[in-house]
């Protein structure tokens, strides 16, 4: 995994949001949608006392862990210098860390990691090495949360093509994640789960969500994966 995950330049979240306005909505209204959907497919009871947020980016996602797993350590890693650098800044604190993805290998093991839109900017032949790095991370019981792009969504893959540093990305499919995730050392845990299907003009009916969850069509997708 060399090079930056995406171009993290001052107009990163400009770029962002000009992708994500078509929905109406901003990106921690999507941030918000993942991290309940995960926190509902988990053990109600479960709590981890360390959480690893793989591709962290400027660290918006680990800090919102943090504040959702009160009791918990989260640790942020990316390979972008520049991405780290600014998640500390504007996010570090003795509960939540930020560094290298390479330095990964020395941390003390972690109980959940979450993913969110990265695999899509690894390259094929390495996303492999990515899950096997996740897997050793990770406790056993550990629970690895997959967040990715659904391509057979024809809103997503419009708003990927307004966004620079998506436009080049190779999506996978959920099927793919989850063959993925298991040659990785993981057991899935359940069925993946699909999330977003109506833009903010359509907000009436997002209170059908819920029961469309395993209808393959939302914006995005979860595969829940575990450490046995």
């Amino acid at each position: 995994m060399a090079g930056d995950l995406f171009d993290l330049s001052d107009e990163y979240e400009a770029m962002l949001r000009m992708g994500v306005d078509l929905s109406g909505e901003d990106p921690a209204y999507f941030l918000r949608g993942r991290v309940a959907d995960m926190m509902r497919a988990l053990p109600a009871s479960w709590k981890p006392a360390r959480i690893l947020d793989f591709g962290c980016g400027t660290g918006e996602s680990s800090a919102y862990l943090a504040e959702k797993y009160a009791s918990a350590v989260v640790v942020g890693v990316d390979t972008s210098e520049s991405a780290v650098e600014r998640a500390r800044r504007r996010h570090g604190s003795a509960r939540v860390q930020f560094g290298a993805i390479e330095a990964l290998a020395g941390e003390p093991p972690f109980d959940l990691c979450y993913v969110n839109g990265v695999f899509h900017h690894i390259e094929p032949a390495r996303r492999l090495e990515a899950v096997r790095a996740i897997h050793a991370a990770l406790v056993p019981g550990g629970f690895f949360a997959l967040f990715e792009n659904n391509p057979w969504n024809p809103g997503t893959r419009l708003v990927m093509s307004r966004i620079p540093f998506d436009r080049d990305a190779q999506t996978l499919s959920f099927a793919e994640t989850r063959k993925l995730i298991k040659s990785g050392g993981f057991q899935v845990a359940q069925a993946a789960r699909f999330l977003f299907y109506f833009p903010r003009a359509l907000a009436f009916l997002r209170v059908l969500e819920p029961a469309l969850v395993r209808l393959p069509l939302g914006a995005q997708y979860c595969v829940l994966g575990t450490k046995t």
